[in-house]
């Protein structure tokens, strides 16, 4: 349904976006994983129509975008990481004046604005001023008004980003309903990864302006399908700690924890002994160790080398 072939954006002799090739099938909600900088949102831009291509292309049902960008603006809403409202309106006049740029009229946009806003649940909240409201709910009325004119795709850049958990799960519900109720084609980033894990059934891991994973979820941990996780808790911090076991062979990653430290060591590794022998040695304190199958996360760390809020 919707796809990039090669999709490529120099900035000032810089690359942001390196070959980029994805797609999404009609009525799949798919995850783009990256840390900061990683180039999703100005791919989002140019799948979008907003920003032109350095190379390559993006094609709706086959047919460019590049070349005809009004027919995936007929097709699309999108949810920007900025809040796109005006303060000094309330929330109802926000969504009458987007209704009218997607050329709504009447009855039928009244319709419109009171179908979203009780989707994202502040119907009640609508005749108040945008500068009234929470993140939380700035947030919810960004999507509504991405929603108004049943968009066949809606790209959610990062939609909960410092944000009240009640929001928060309203936004998860309204992206929930939209992809397996109303059978609408989601891109979905996020900064995290527990939300993309229940929301997408694919996932593409970006970093440096290229893709460097992609597959089911399923799919990307068997990546680290020969390894485990090892959730160690220790009675204090030991940065010195994590710096001697990342450096034992069958460890492919040591890092620090708010209760430990987490490895991801090759399975049936023997590394328990040499961890315990390392903490005796420095006179650490093992409170509790929790041997896991590797997550999502765990990929995403193996490959980027990165934490997705870095």
């Amino acid at each position: 349904m919707l796809e990039t072939v090669e999709l490529r954006k120099v900035f000032k002799g810089k690359t942001a976006v390196d070959e980029v090739s994805l797609y999404l099938d009609q009525g799949e909600s798919v995850g783009l994983l990256g840390p900061n900088g990683a180039g999703k949102s100005t791919t989002i831009s140019m799948i979008s129509s907003l920003l032109r291509p350095t190379g390559g292309d993006v094609r709706l049902n086959g047919k460019s975008v590049v070349k005809h960008p009004q027919d995936i603006r007929r097709v699309l809403g999108v949810v920007p990481q900025e809040i796109a409202l005006y303060e000094e309106l309330s929330a109802y006049e926000n969504l009458k004046f987007f209704g009218r740029i997607y050329k709504l009229r009447g009855s039928g946009l009244e319709l419109k604005i009171q179908e979203v806003l009780e989707m994202v649940g502040l119907r009640e909240r609508q005749k108040e001023l945008i500068r009234t409201f929470s993140g939380g709910m700035k947030r919810r009325i960004n999507i509504a008004a991405a929603l108004l004119h049943d968009p066949q795709i809606v790209i959610m850049d990062e939609p909960t980003v410092g944000i009240d958990p009640q929001s928060r799960n309203h936004i998860l519900d309204t992206v929930r309903l939209l992809n397996r109720e109303k059978g609408t084609t989601v891109l979905y980033t996020s900064h995290y990864m527990e939300e993309v894990e229940q929301l997408c059934s694919r996932v593409y891991i970006m970093d440096h302006g290229r893709i460097i994973a992609s597959g089911t979820q399923e799919e990307l941990r068997r990546i680290l399908s020969g390894e485990d996780t090892l959730l160690i808790e220790l009675n204090e911090p030991s940065p010195e700690l994590a710096r001697e076991l990342q450096a034992l062979k069958p460890v492919r990653m040591a890092e620090e924890t708010e209760k430990g430290l987490k490895l991801i060591v090759m399975k049936q590794s023997g590394i328990l002994s040499e961890v315990v022998k390392e903490a005796e040695r420095q006179h650490v304190q093992i409170v509790n160790i929790h041997v896991h199958t590797p997550s999502l996360e765990d990929v995403f760390l193996h490959l980027t080398g990165r934490k997705l809020r870095d």
